[in-house]
């Protein structure tokens, strides 16, 4: 490894040892970077490295709220803004009860270089809060959501920095969000996206993360001579992302045969067609249950409790769709057993870098989330202008954009793969590539 890299993560080492997930994510992307500080000196002249693993800005505050029962509650809200260097940051809000710093730093790590590569102008950030929607009613959602915006207010806007959605915040998160923005800032500028059609949204923007990993993976295997069209696919998670990931595959040809929750996972070796599809996204979008119900709706499948899809059943390709680090090296030698072939990240880094070795190794083509899943953020950056122009692009034509935008990234990590000797990799093209975008900017910005 670089002596510059080693230099950089030994300090990250001492300076946060208690943010696993941020070490994590920073060691996977140093690490391929190695290849580029040997070539090119400038970025440790500008102490690039250094510069880059820094937030530039973390805003943390209390939220606090009344619940249905008139007792004050009181959560952490944060908004860790990143780095900004080609454009306003952009990054989901997350509320979940795991949500602490480093899980955030992580995420708005990853989202620098995530949002590089979809080569629109967005900068990296992430927030969120370890509250926790599940169980709650609609007003207790309503409350959180106002109170929360009441802080974080004062630090966004379209120019600065434009949140989206994450765990734990979809469609009617964003309405009280957005509501609450607009009141307080008493203006209708695009200052979060993932909005209701009605009021900005854009179409696609549901299904864009799951359709987004789904062409990166037919285009890393057309690469190779293959193709979706005929393979069974397994599928973690059951929200969005997982969704219209089993949709994307049945529309290449492929069969989707299983999903999870965080309670267990249903195989179903029929295959998860539109009529199932319906069913799984009314029973968590609507109903907000659990995909064990799935098997009493079709009891030809089977469901499994507290286990992930991973070597559950045979199948050649695999999408993470659910959270970080759900892949082990044990799963990942399980999916090589199994003739997997293609794994395409739905979700945030969703494999241990364990199982990324056992991938890579077993010559599985291997698609990083920060590549992979970067159709959801493209189509938040898609929605963006949109709202600029005050237009509203068709479905086929926002459809056509993410595609395109998901063969562009595709041709990025692979070219700069080859460049630097490691073609095939689409861990260190995808790093490579999205960073020195980065870099080369901030030393055209100074220090």
């Amino acid at each position: 490894m670089n002596s510059y890299v080693v230099e950089v993560l030994n300090g990250l080492q001492k300076a946060c040892p208690w943010e696993k997930e941020f070490l994590q994510a920073a060691k996977e992307v140093l690490e391929s970077l190695s290849l580029v500080m040997d070539k090119e000196p400038k970025y440790r002249k500008h102490r690039i490295l250094e510069r880059i693993v820094e937030p530039e800005r973390i805003i943390s505050f209390r939220v606090s709220w009344l619940d249905d029962k008139g007792d004050i509650q009181v959560n952490r809200g944060y908004r860790v803004q990143f780095n900004s260097a080609i454009g306003p940051y952009k990054g989901g809000l997350r509320f979940h009860p795991s949500v602490n710093l480093g899980i955030l730093k992580f995420l708005g790590f990853e989202q620098i270089f995530k949002n590089s590569l979809t080569g629109l102008p967005m900068g990296g950030g992430k927030g969120g809060s370890d509250f926790d929607p599940k169980g709650k009613s609609d007003n207790e959602v309503m409350k959180f959501c106002q109170s929360f915006m009441s802080q974080l207010f004062r630090h966004i806007g379209a120019d600065t920095d434009v949140p989206a959605g994450d765990i734990g915040v979809g469609g009617r998160e964003i309405g009280y969000l957005f509501g609450q923005w607009k009141k307080l800032a008493n203006s209708n500028e695009c200052v979060l996206t993932g909005k209701s059609l009605n009021w900005g949204g854009s179409l696609i923007r549901p299904e864009a993360t799951g359709y987004g990993a789904t062409y990166f993976a037919e285009e890393m295997l057309k690469a190779s001579g293959n193709s979706i069209k005929g393979k069974k696919a397994l599928v973690s998670g059951s929200g969005n992302v997982a969704q219209y990931t089993v949709e994307k595959v049945n529309q290449l040809g492929g069969k989707a045969i299983s999903l999870s929750d965080s309670n267990g996972t249903i195989i179903d070796n029929d295959g998860i067609d539109a009529e199932k599809l319906q069913f799984v996204m009314e029973l968590k979008n609507v109903r907000r249950g659990r995909i064990s119900e799935y098997t009493r709706k079709f009891p030809k499948a089977k469901y499994v409790e507290g286990k992930r899809p991973w070597g559950l059943a045979d199948a050649e390709l695999a999408f993470p769709s659910a959270t970080q680090n759900e892949l082990d090296e044990s799963d990942a030698k399980e999916l090589v057993k199994r003739g997997c072939i293609c794994v395409s990240e739905g979700a945030n880094m969703p494999s241990t870098p364990e199982a990324v070795e056992v991938l890579l190794a077993g010559k599985v083509l291997y698609g990083p989330g920060k590549a992979a899943n970067a159709g959801g953020v493209a189509t938040s950056g898609l929605e963006m202008s949109q709202n600029s122009m005050r237009l509203r692009w068709e479905k086929e034509e926002v459809d056509q954009r993410l595609h395109q935008i998901m063969v562009n990234i595709h041709k990025a990590c692979a070219q700069a793969a080859d460049e630097y000797g490691c073609s095939g990799n689409y861990v260190n093209g995808a790093n490579i590539a999205g960073f020195k975008k980065v870099a080369d900017s901030m030393i055209d910005l100074g220090v």
